[in-house]
């Protein structure tokens, strides 16, 4: 089943009657769903097959029933050998670091296509969270794909988040945070260090993005202005000297996440977490192992096995057992 939502606030009926699928076919299915569910607008259940339903006072209009794509603020130029060159999307031209200039319309219509420059070639994409976190600026170390995947999951973050990162460093976390919450959402990213702000904003602009985060220099470790956040993350030396912090500004059943590069750092800031009322708290080590696959067969690639960090999680809760 798929939940086909209105999109005019004013609409507030569907006509069974005026129910057809993407053919022009009277759909049975959808009359059926309708009858047992006269309440449903204005979100209402249909068979997954339904691509369209026509709503009541908008004849000839129809709405489908999966969502609009976001507005495309950037994209990733990916080049034979894998590389990648992120290109925000603003004015009538753009510069790509070591391509040349690309006229924005072009970039736009070309999604998943090969657009030549030169004498080489690239394909358009439009930018995932990993291909924001790989292709920013960087001055200090990034979370690596696999950390920064488990936090979104770990800490349920997702559209319509509030969050609050601790350590914006080259703003990977940023961008991706960012990316997650969408339009709705709201990211607020603290560093103590202006020069590492001033890159993290470049990264996120870079990316479309600077409008859904906002960056602050201050010391999350001496208070959180932010109250009722969905998500903290804390990505800095002495994450333990943070836990209260970020306890008074989650709202009930909030999540915390941290990461330490040490087991030291861990030891200290899973203590200052059970000292407090948290609860489902776990520390996990992620391990990567990349697969060459060929012609001739597939084995694990001999790249070693780096160490990134831990990451410890946990959720805010108002009394304890």
């Amino acid at each position: 089943m798929r939940e086909v939502r209105e999109l005019l606030d004013a609409v507030q009926e569907v006509d069974a009657d005026c129910a057809e699928d993407h053919e022009g076919r009277l759909d049975e299915a959808v009359k059926k769903e309708l009858d047992n569910h006269p309440g449903a607008p204005p979100a209402v259940l249909a068979p997954s097959g339904i691509q369209h339903i026509r709503v009541r006072g908008l004849r000839g209009v129809s709405r489908t029933s999966l969502p609009s794509p976001a507005i495309l603020e950037a994209v990733v130029l990916l080049d034979r050998r894998g590389r990648k060159t992120l290109v925000p999307l603003a004015g009538d031209t753009v510069q790509a670091p070591g391509l040349g200039v690309f006229a924005t319309k072009t970039l736009r219509e070309s999604l998943g296509r090969r657009v030549k420059v030169g004498g080489a070639s690239v394909i358009v994409l439009r930018p995932s969270a990993r291909d924001l976190a790989e292709t920013i600026a960087r001055r200090a170390q990034v979370l690596t794909d696999k950390d920064l995947a488990a936090i979104l999951f770990a800490a349920d973050i997702g559209p319509g988040a509030h969050v609050v990162e601790a350590g914006s460093g080259s703003g990977a976390l940023s961008v991706v945070l960012a990316s997650a919450v969408g339009r709705e959402g709201r990211v607020v990213s603290y560093d103590v260090r202006e020069e590492f702000l001033e890159m993290a904003r470049s990264n996120a602009a870079r990316a479309g993005l600077a409008a859904r985060i906002e960056f602050r220099t201050g010391d999350v470790r001496l208070g959180i202005n932010e109250v009722d956040l969905d998500a903290v993350v804390l990505d800095i030396p002495d994450p333990w000297a943070a836990v209260q912090a970020a306890w008074d500004a989650l709202r009930p059943c909030g999540h915390l996440a941290c990461f330490s590069p040490n087991m030291e750092q861990v030891k200290e800031t899973v203590a200052a977490i059970r000292a407090r009322p948290f609860v489902d708290v776990y520390t996990i080590e992620l391990i990567e192992r990349h697969m060459e696959v060929r012609d001739v067969g597939v084995r694990p690639s001999f790249a070693p096995l780096g160490h990134t960090g831990y990451l410890t999680f946990a959720r805010k809760v108002l009394e304890g057992f």
